[in-house]
């Protein structure tokens, strides 16, 4: 079995023998394999990939730590192992897994199997996810790595006239051609009193102006691994206050960044950015968390909110994004993509944050 299943069993209850894994992005984790199709059962032992035929070869070619086995009937084929491995006790994703899929999950495989659909297989595998190992720092480092490529591109793109919607996709296709597998989520690219909106709809109708905020929030994938950052730039000589508002978002920033460490709790690592903020006068116009966990997904646990009673990890993937608002003016967020440490954190957005004005 692979390290990563390995450890995912020994986070369940005793009683649970077996861990059924049917969730594309949670299979991938453990498989290594991009599919969307696939059920992958885990014993404290051994683990069966049962997949269909369009993925059967790629399976056996690909996926390594797990027997690969054809689907041809899937709830006796589960039947079949369970006897093997005398389990009569079965967990499901129940965060991920529908009341409908359970059902028939449940009403094929029979009175003799018992059902735990507690919290603690998704849970288990959120804190699996959580610590990144070096193989997916790689790949996150190499997603982030992209995505600036693409704003060193973006900035030589953007000028007066040129719309969001332009600038957006102009975003996607050189974070495309440059080698990204998707986009981490929809480009959020906006500019004038749009920027007021933290996660405004890119229009063809809003054009650059002299004097403008253009806010970008965007990111890439990389075999599976997101990144994720959001820089502010000015188009023209910005006002004083679009100044003064830049710069207090920029320090709060860097003052959540120098106090990243493993043990802090998510709150109070939020506490540090919101404080400074309130204190400039603004407190009400920074209404989102400091930040979230990223990897396989764009939002992941942990995260770094005003509610947030989880405690940051050595090995966690976090941003860290204050922002401004300021409803019918504009809006300022800077983020930052960083990896927590011991005693720290290693930064891996290098683009410059210091404001530019094109």
């Amino acid at each position: 079995m692979t390290e990563r299943i390995e450890k995912l069993m020994t986070m369940l209850p005793k009683e649970t023998g077996c861990a059924i894994i049917n969730s594309d992005v949670n299979r991938r984790y453990f498989t290594g394999m991009l599919s969307s199709a696939g059920t992958l059962v885990c014993f404290s032992d051994a683990a069966y990939l049962i997949i269909d035929f369009r993925y059967i070869e790629k399976a056996r070619n690909t996926v390594s730590g797990c027997e690969v086995i054809l689907q041809n009937n899937l709830y006796e084929q589960i039947k079949e192992l369970l006897i093997k491995h005398n389990v009569n006790r079965i967990s499901v994703e129940s965060m991920e897994l529908t009341l409908s899929d359970f059902k028939q999950l449940s009403e094929k495989l029979g009175d003799s199997v018992e059902f735990d659909s507690s919290d603690s297989l998704s849970r288990a595998i959120y804190s699996c996810r959580m610590i990144k190992y070096s193989s997916e720092i790689e790949k996150i480092q190499e997603a982030q790595k992209l995505a600036e490529e693409a704003f060193s591109h973006i900035l030589e793109f953007i000028h007066e006239g040129v719309t969001e919607r332009e600038i957006q996709l102009e975003l996607d296709f050189t974070m495309m051609r440059l080698g990204a597998e998707e986009l981490s989520f929809p480009t959020i690219a906006l500019t004038g009193k749009n920027t007021s909106m933290p996660h405004g709809v890119p229009s063809d109708k809003c054009k650059v102006k002299n004097g403008d905020f253009v806010l970008m929030d965007y990111g890439a994938v990389v075999d599976g691994y997101h990144s994720d950052m959001t820089r502010t730039v000015a188009v023209g000589e910005p006002s004083d206050e679009m100044k003064n508002v830049y710069n207090i978002v920029l320090e709060a920033q860097k003052k959540a960044i120098n106090e990243v460490r493993a043990g802090i709790i998510g709150n109070k690592l939020d506490g540090f950015a919101r404080e400074y903020i309130s204190n400039a006068g603004y407190g009400d116009c920074f209404g989102h968390s400091l930040g979230h966990g990223v990897g396989m997904e764009i939002h992941e646990y942990p995260n770094a909110s005003p509610l947030s009673t989880t405690t940051i990890r050595s090995g966690n993937v976090i941003t860290i994004e204050p922002g401004i608002y300021l409803p019918g003016k504009f809006g300022v967020r800077i983020e930052d993509f960083i990896l927590v440490t011991e005693n720290g954190c290693k930064n891996f957005t290098h683009a410059p944050k210091n404001m530019i004005i094109l």
